[in-house]
C-alpha cells in the first residue's frame, strides 16, 4: 500500500513509520520539516499542496496535533481556538480534502488520546478536542464516499514520554509507543471503520 504518514518525525510518527516499513508499505512522509513533504496541517492550503505532491495514496495516517496545556481558569478564547485548530479542525480538514482525492477503499487514521475519557489538570483543551475528533470519526464513518474508512487511535501516555509528562499522568499506566503504532496497522490494514482504538 502507498501510505501518507503525517507527523512522521514525532515520537508516535517515528514508531508508526518503523511499523509500516516492516510490513513493506510504500511510505510518503509529511511534517513541518525533515520529511518528503513539508506541511502545516493547520493551513488548508498547505494540506491541499501536500495531497497534490503525494499523489494518489491508499491510506492517510496522522500522528500530528497540538493543544495548549493550561489551568482552566487561565485559558483564553484564543487558547480554545488554537486547540481546536491544532488538533481537531486540522484533522477534519485532512479527511475533508483527502476523501475527495483518494481511492474508493482508502482509509484515514487520526490521533486522539486518553484525556477524552480520563481528564487531568491543565488538559481541558486536550479533552475537548480529543472528544471532538472521536465524535467526528464516528459521524464521518457513515458518510465517507465509496468504501472509504476512518478510525482513531487513542493512547494513554507513552512510556517513552514519562520523563516529560509523568507528573501530569500520575497513576496512569503508560504504554510503549509501539503499541499505539500497532493500532495504526490495525486501522490501515483492517476493514473496520468508525472505531476508536484505546490502549
Amino acid at each position: 500500500m502507498k501510505i501518507l504518514l503525517i507527523g512522521a518525525n514525532g515520537t508516535l510518527g517515528s514508531a508508526v513509520h518503523s511499523a509500516l516499513r516492516k510490513r513493506d508499505h510504500q511510505i510518503v512522509t509529511a511534517s513541518r520539516s525533515g520529511s518528503d513533504i513539508s506541511v502545516d496541517i493547520t493551513d488548508p492550503d498547505s494540506i491541499r499542496s501536500m495531497y497534490e505532491r503525494a499523489g494518489r495514496v491508499d491510506a492517510v495516517a496522522n500522528t500530528a496535533g497540538s493543544v495548549p496545556w493550561k489551568p482552566f481558569t487561565e485559558l483564553s478564547a484564543q487558547d480554545m481556538r488554537d486547540g481546536l485548530t491544532g488538533k481537531a479542525l486540522s484533522q477534519i480538514e485532512l479527511v475533508r480534502q483527502g476523501s475527495m482525492l483518494m481511492g474508493g477503499e482508502a482509509s484515514f487514521t487520526l490521533i486522539t488520546g486518553v484525556l477524552t475519557r480520563d481528564p487531568v489538570v491543565t488538559g481541558s483543551v486536550a479533552s475537548t478536542v480529543n472528544g471532538a475528533v472521536e465524535a467526528f470519526v464516528r459521524a464521518a464513518a457513515i458518510e465517507l464516499p465509496h468504501r472509504q474508512r476512518i478510525n482513531a487511535v487513542s493512547p494513554t501516555v507513552f512510556a517513552e514520554s514519562m520523563d516529560v509528562y509523568g507528573d501530569l499522568f500520575a497513576g496512569f499506566q503508560p504504554v510503549p509507543v509501539a503499541v499505539a503504532a500497532d493500532a495504526y496497522i490495525r486501522s490501515i490494514e483492517g476493514r473496520q471503520t468508525g472505531q476508536v482504538y484505546t490502549m
